[in-house]
């Protein structure tokens, strides 16, 4: 039987993190899936863990380059055999509906091209931090372009032929997602459901990658601007350099852990008991 969906995980020397995230999608309660885990040129033992997981509806993909997480992702849409394509992290933790409740709303809602979630933050063995900003329709999920879309990239799950129209960009190093979005949204519909479905992983703040994020995303809204003859689009590499100013103060001055904990939001202590409940049953399991 063909899978309904695919997931895919494009994985960097993930060896610290990667068998929570895989445990975490056998604990699945919907399994019509298939993984197709890329490894990007991984220099630890990342690649040893995953061969690790004999599991059939893993299928594991190591060519010892390092291509990218763009060049990765459209790898996995053109591997994909499911009706639907989700993304997924090689730190991150799927709640155990999540496969379950977003391929359902996608069965349900035909003119929806891409559905997101709500998140948890958490870092090291599962301590929470918080919640990022939640929109849930398309309008309000894209009411702002020139400022990016809150729309978390590793809860993506979207309908296969709509990833294959509408590929990555290879030229993107970072931002993909925004990127992706800028360019489609005025042609697809988005949604977000409200309701926690993803851990995300976010150990530190690395001023090194929040560069390339603005770098790439205000390219991409310049680019953008060019080709819709839209200047509005053009003033959020402004707004994107004063955040990147504030960004790289804090990190150069030893306060990254207290901008991570500004830009999230409190947790309800009830989500954060259902989050140590998802957490302690795939956490210590080794494989």
């Amino acid at each position: 039987m063909e899978p309904l969906v695919s997931i895919g995980m494009s994985v960097f020397n993930c060896g610290s993190t990667l068998v929570p995230t895989i445990r975490s999608l056998l604990h699945q309660t919907y399994d019509n899936w298939e993984l197709i885990l890329l490894d990007d040129g991984s220099t630890d033992d990342t690649p040893e863990l995953a061969r690790a997981f004999h599991d059939p509806r893993i299928r594991f993909i190591s060519d010892g380059q390092n291509k990218g997480l763009a060049a990765r992702l459209n790898q996995a849409v053109d591997l994909s055999r499911g009706d639907y394509f989700a993304r997924m992290d090689g730190g991150d933790v799927a709640y155990p509906d999540r496969i379950a409740v977003q391929s359902q709303f996608l069965e349900a809602h035909p003119q929806v091209d891409l559905v997101a979630s709500r998140i948890i933050i958490f870092r090291n063995q599962g301590r929470v931090v918080g919640t990022y900003p939640f929109m849930q329709t398309h309008d309000a999920i894209c009411k702002r372009p020139w400022a990016g879309f809150q729309f978390p990239h590793p809860t993506w799950m979207g309908r296969t032929g709509w990833f294959r129209k509408n590929r990555y960009s290879s030229v993107m190093r970072k931002s993909q997602d925004q990127e992706l979005m800028l360019r489609t949204y005025r042609d697809s519909r988005f949604e977000s459901l409200d309701r926690t479905l993803l851990g995300y992983r976010k150990d530190h703040l690395s001023l090194r990658d929040i560069l390339k994020s603005r770098y790439y995303f205000s390219l991409s809204l310049l680019w953008r601007a060019g080709r819709d003859r839209n200047p509005v689009l053009a003033l959020g590499v402004l707004e994107n350099a004063v955040k990147v100013s504030i960004e790289a103060f804090s990190i150069a001055t030893g306060l990254d852990y207290l901008i991570l904990r500004r830009r999230a939001l409190p947790v309800a202590q009830e989500e954060i008991a259902r989050w140590q409940g998802v957490w302690a049953a795939i956490a210590e399991v080794k494989g």
